[in-house]
């Protein structure tokens, strides 16, 4: 008897960290006419977000992102020039928890609900790499996710965030 009371309390566990936890959503798109392997440098354009603090620290993110792909910042003049757009959301979920008790028999139990809501917010940053020559856009990635309270969760986020965006950058040449 004491196994399936184990087995049901991990599995409650489980359950309660997995409706915690929060994944980053994150996507890259691309050009495939583009030749990448002519892109060696890249020049910052401009940062668009609503926290000047976050100007330096997206900045800093890709440019190390970038800098252990081989990539160089140039003041100016790059192959690629880098446009970034930080949004934050307003989100709501609502979770509804049924308990009853009773049997299901003849007239029924008897149970309520309870709804509660969760707000929180959703921070995604879009970063544009455009080939400097043409002015077309020639690689796009962003990444979502919850924001926390704490600043220094964000920022860990938000490297995290961009080392995934970079992950398979530059994109494999065509074969």
């Amino acid at each position: 008897m004491k196994l399936p009371r184990v087995v049901l309390v991990l599995m409650g566990m489980m359950l309660l960290l997995a409706g915690r936890s929060s994944a980053q959503d994150v996507k890259t798109d691309y050009d495939r006419n583009a030749n990448f392997t002519q892109y060696k440098t890249y020049s910052w354009g401009q940062v668009q977000t609503q926290d000047p603090l976050m100007v330096n620290r997206i900045k800093s993110a890709v440019n190390g992102a970038l800098a252990a792909k081989g990539f160089t910042e140039v003041s100016s003049g790059g192959d690629l020039t880098l446009v970034a757009m930080e949004t934050t959301k307003n989100q709501q979920t609502l979770d509804t928890f049924y308990n009853g008790f009773g049997g299901g028999w003849r007239w029924g139990g008897f149970g309520d609900a309870t709804t509660t809501t969760e707000n929180y917010k959703v921070g995604t940053l879009v970063v544009d790499l455009f080939d400097t020559n043409t002015k077309q856009l020639v690689w796009r990635g962003s990444a979502s996710d919850t924001l926390s309270n704490k600043s220094e969760k964000n920022i860990d986020n938000l490297d995290k965030g961009v080392e995934k965006m970079i992950k398979k950058f530059p994109p494999e040449p065509k074969k």
